[in-house]
């Protein structure tokens, strides 16, 4: 069927073809955590227009999370993260169809809940999470986009399957530094991913996409590290 194009929509023509938005309507996307990064992704791959998500995390709101995350407020403290953004999915764009699992992902989970993926969005915080997803990845044949965040700093990074590039990112037994995170950084590290997870659904991806890209918003400076370079 052929897409019907909605007012909602309208400002994304012509950045995004109507073609473009008949492939992301087709789409589904699992988001990997609904915190800081996660519940920007989701917001803006709904207003977007895709067809469906799949948000996953096991975690609460909890008084630390009111200063960067989106889905928390003063009102959700103890809710579940995914339940909270499948309510706000619905409320922004009935047309996107959500599924939320709260849960936190395992290796005894991780296959079922990708398998009706198209892209997978690494919205995660810890390093042994990322693993799994990525070898879950592997097995199903589909690219993450990765996100990252710390204080004023991000990184962005497409995975593409047998690539094990999150593996090499993260050597084994290598932790954040810091957890410290600005209100914006999040935002913005989210708006990254989720323009790189519509170039890839729409078949826009490039050679020049391949690499971690690494940004600080302290002194707006960015760059691209290309592995094996």
């Amino acid at each position: 069927m052929a897409f019907e194009m909605k007012e909602r929509y309208s400002r994304n023509i012509p950045a995004v073809s109507p073609e473009d938005m008949e492939k992301l309507r087709e789409s589904r996307a699992l988001v990997a955590g609904c915190g800081g990064l996660g519940g920007f992704i989701i917001e803006y791959l709904t207003r977007m227009g895709i067809g469906a998500v799949t948000v996953v995390d096991g975690d609460v709101f909890c008084e630390s999370n009111l200063n960067r995350q989106l889905l928390s407020r003063t009102d959700n403290i103890g809710v579940n993260k995914a339940m909270a953004a499948a309510e706000r999915v619905r409320l922004i764009n009935p047309d996107v169809s959500v599924r939320a699992v709260p849960e936190f992902l395992t290796k005894e989970n991780a296959a079922s809940l990708l398998a009706d993926a198209d892209i997978v969005m690494d919205a995660l915080d810890n390093v042994s999470a990322r693993y799994i997803l990525e070898d879950a990845a592997e097995q199903a044949g589909l690219p993450i986009v990765h996100g990252a965040i710390c204080g004023w700093d991000l990184q962005v990074m497409l995975a593409e399957p047998g690539a094990r590039m999150i593996h090499q990112l993260y050597p084994e037994g290598s932790s954040p530094a810091s957890k410290t995170s600005l209100p914006f950084t999040p935002a913005a590290c989210a708006a990254f991913q989720a323009a790189m997870a519509v170039r890839v659904l729409c078949g826009r991806a490039e050679n020049r996409d391949r690499g971690l890209f690494i940004g600080s918003l302290r002194d707006l400076s960015f760059e691209t590290v290309h592995f094996g370079d």
